[in-house]
């Protein structure tokens, strides 16, 4: 092929081309669109996701019973008074004293309100020597940990006061604080860190400032825009900080590997010796469809999360499905322009000692080389090893343990409170996080209700779900009472979740249920895991269904060959089922978890597996499509299927390793944070992603495509009804026939 003029077709190839003649228009609208989005979405502000939506089912009844009472509930502190060595008891003089030192302590900081001393509400432990001091924070319960610190010191100058007595805080406001103090920076770090890593790997991989810089320029961009819209889209779906922090991820990863993709093809074909035009155009008639397929199928997995129900995973999964977009439309649009306005000047900034080693002069990688020399060799020996090893490592998936983690689980020894929090569970089971009754009542002082409310509280106890006390809270105003009721199992999960239903399901129907009008939803954070939980559970059939069926339909549709979408569909299960298994092993069995800096929890946070299923499933479609797009671009040009797979692993290697070690790089960043949760997400993402771009598509895919032969191309005839959306090719010629195989190239 020469130099010359070649007719693409296809919206990849018209998008490029025609930023490529209007340079100057398509960045200037690209900046106006990232200054408006920004703006329009600053101004309109975002509206986040407020417990009355979280969950379906009775968490979601009692918070909108409580949200049109027009209820503010105060966060609720308590502290701990409790014999250090057990000779102390309540009854004693100094345990009397502690007890007074605190209510007078904590009412003196002029930040509480109703203070409440465990000799009037009973809240001593069956022997005698723990008692509480339970009050609530004045003002938003929101913001309490921002004006708990005074009270904090207050009790910890009775402490000083009393040697012999353990006297400590817990409660919302100051397990918030705690937090905020221990791992507030935590995300920020690993999200400001993130740009600068990824930067270094592409230094490292392109050798030239400017060429590193422009990936991450787009990147940074997506997500700017991103977060403008973000604020529009919230007044229809409310969003959330995790949602922001994910699609930051989300965009740092795809913005990155969408411009790789472009930028390393533009300049294998210029190292080819094509001129600029040529080159461009080849870029984008190529990678700029291999990102459009891509992109689409990414965005279709995370469309997933809107199947759960669960507010926060709609979200998260909106926002990704917006990043994508933007770098999709970003690196097929303004990225082409800027190359052509750059040329020659992409490699300004060349750093000497930073050469591209391992490559050879076509741009195809020594290593893969070396690697696919082998496969191809012995495919089914190949596939057989691979394919065995992943199944071994997926294999610890099956007993998968799901649970909202506890305190003690999130975050181990690393916060005081945490000990606090066993303790007082030990002393008080469930007495730390009870279960909330929220009656609501034509007339909530009713004898008829009054009765049932009493009735409620004394079988709470003898059923043997509470061990109590019980405490009930009139709101005579608004015809509401809130129910405290401790559970039996306390930060035992399982224990708890029993207890729960034997309140939902017996004493509530005995009692509060005879009463007509009334409505009495249980929530708290046992019942919240609990409706969580069932929730997410009962999304996962339509959440996989709806990932998997669409993303086949498009493999199927953009490459015509129902070959390459079975198989996609089946490498991409098999990456993530490795993930789980490494996931289960080392958080939920504790295998090598310190090598991590883990510890093994006994269980996988509950809202991981369908996560990750939707994140890994759509960033994994990226190595795929762009390497099966190359293979398939080799076999148009007249190459053999076995030469079409070496040519296209090899020289996709370099681009797919680069995205891959960068992925691998930021996600292990999070891996890295305190919490277990955020840990275990860190670790699932970075294992899955390594796998994925070294196992499947270094080893798996050619081994199963070498195996296949002339059927990867093949599509039935009663298919040919179908859109084609193949169209996006080389503009080099096309060879009918392969020679010495006599057979047409079905594609």
């Amino acid at each position: 092929m020469g130099n010359g003029d070649s007719r693409v077709r296809g919206l990849a190839a018209r998008a490029g081309g025609w930023s490529a003649r209007h340079r100057w228009a398509a960045v200037g609208i690209w900046v106006l669109f990232v200054v408006l989005a920004m703006g329009i979405g600053s101004a309109a502000g975002r509206v986040d996701v407020n417990e009355s939506d979280q969950l379906k089912g009775e968490t979601h009844t009692a918070a909108t019973i409580i949200d049109d009472a027009g209820i503010k509930e105060p966060a609720g502190e308590t502290v701990l008074i409790q014999s250090k060595d057990g000779s102390l008891k309540s009854t004693d003089a100094e345990f009397r004293s502690a007890v007074t030192a605190v209510v007078t302590a904590v009412n003196g900081t002029g930040k509480v309100t109703d203070v409440t001393s465990p000799y009037d509400t009973k809240t001593i432990s069956k022997d005698g020597r723990s008692a509480l001091v339970q009050f609530d924070m004045r003002g938003d319960s929101d913001t309490a940990g921002d004006r708990v610190e005074p009270v904090l010191n207050a009790v910890a100058g009775v402490q000083k006061d009393h040697g012999s007595l353990r006297i400590e805080e817990i409660g919302g406001a100051s397990m918030a604080k705690q937090y905020k103090d221990a791992f507030g920076d935590d995300f920020k770090k690993a999200e400001y860190s993130a740009v600068p890593v990824a930067l270094g790997i592409l230094l490292i991989a392109f050798g030239a400032l400017v060429a590193a810089l422009l990936p991450v320029a787009l990147a940074l961009t997506a997500i700017i825009a991103t977060m403008g819209l973000m604020g529009i889209v919230s007044h229809v779906q409310p969003m959330s900080d995790t949602a922001n922090s994910v699609m930051l991820l989300v965009g740092l990863a795809v913005g990155v590997d969408y411009c790789l993709f472009y930028l390393r093809r533009e300049r294998e074909e210029r190292e080819a010796g094509r001129d600029a035009g040529a080159a461009l155009r080849i870029a984008a008639a190529t990678s700029g469809r291999a990102i459009i397929v891509s992109g689409v199928t990414v965005c279709v997995a995370m469309a997933g999360m809107l199947f759960t129900g669960l507010a926060e995973f709609e979200a998260m999964g909106l926002a990704s499905l917006m990043v994508v977009a933007v770098a999709m439309v970003g690196s097929v649009t303004v990225l082409p322009a800027l190359l052509s306005l750059l040329g020659e000047r992409v490699e300004k900034g060349r750093i000497p000692f930073l050469r591209r080693r391992g490559r050879r002069g076509n741009g195809e990688s020594r290593f893969w080389t070396a690697v696919l020399k082998g496969v191809l060799a012995k495919p089914l020996v190949s596939v057989l090893v691979a394919a065995g090893a992943l199944l071994a490592i997926a294999a610890p998936a099956l007993g998968m343990k799901t649970e909202n983690l506890t305190l003690d689980q999130e975050f181990g020894n690393s916060l005081p409170i945490v000990g606090t929090y066993n303790r007082v569970n030990d002393a008080f089971p469930g007495g730390s996080e009870p279960a909330e009754v929220v009656v609501k009542a034509k007339d909530i002082n009713a004898p008829e209700v009054k009765q049932a409310l009493a009735d409620f509280k004394a079988e709470a106890v003898s059923s043997g779900a509470s061990l109590g006390p019980v405490d009930i809270k009139l709101h005579d105003a608004q015809n509401v009472a809130f129910v405290y009721v401790p559970l039996v199992g306390g930060s035992d999960q399982d224990k708890a979740a029993k207890s729960l239903e034997k309140l939902r399901d017996e004493v509530r129907p005995a009692t509060l249920g005879k009463v007509d009008g009334v409505r009495a939803p249980i929530t708290g954070q046992v019942a919240g895991s609990h409706d969580f939980n069932d929730q997410l559970l009962g999304s996962v059939v339509p959440v996989f269904a709806f990932v998997v069926v669409f993303a086949f339909l498009l493999m199927l549709l953009s490459f015509r060959s129902l070959t390459v979408a079975i198989t996609s569909i089946a490498l991409n299960l098999l990456s993530v089922g490795a993930a789980y298994g490494i996931l289960v092993a080392v958080f939920q069995h504790g295998w090598g978890a310190s090598l991590v800096g883990a510890e093994g929890v006994g269980a996988i946070v509950t809202w991981l597996p369908l996560f990750l299923f939707v994140i890994l499933f759509g960033l994994s479609m990226d190595y795929h499509v762009f390497v099966v797009s190359r293979i398939r671009e080799a076999r148009l040009r007249g190459r053999t299927t076995r030469d079409a797979i070496q040519h296209g692993v090899v020289t996709t290697a370099g681009v797919v390793t680069s995205a891959a070690i960068i992925m691998v790089a930021v996600f292990a960043i999070f891996g890295t944070l305190s919490m277990q949760s955020m840990k275990q997400m860190g670790v699932g993402l970075a294992a899955a992603v390594l796998i994925d771009a070294t196992v499947i598509r270094g080893v798996l895919l050619p081994a199963v495509m070498a195996l296949l032969g002339e059927r990867n191309w093949y599509f039935p005839k009663w298919l040919d009804r179908l859109p084609d959306l193949t169209h996006d090719e080389s503009p080099e010629p096309v060879a009918s026939t392969v020679a010495g195989e006599g057979e047409p190239v079905r594609v």
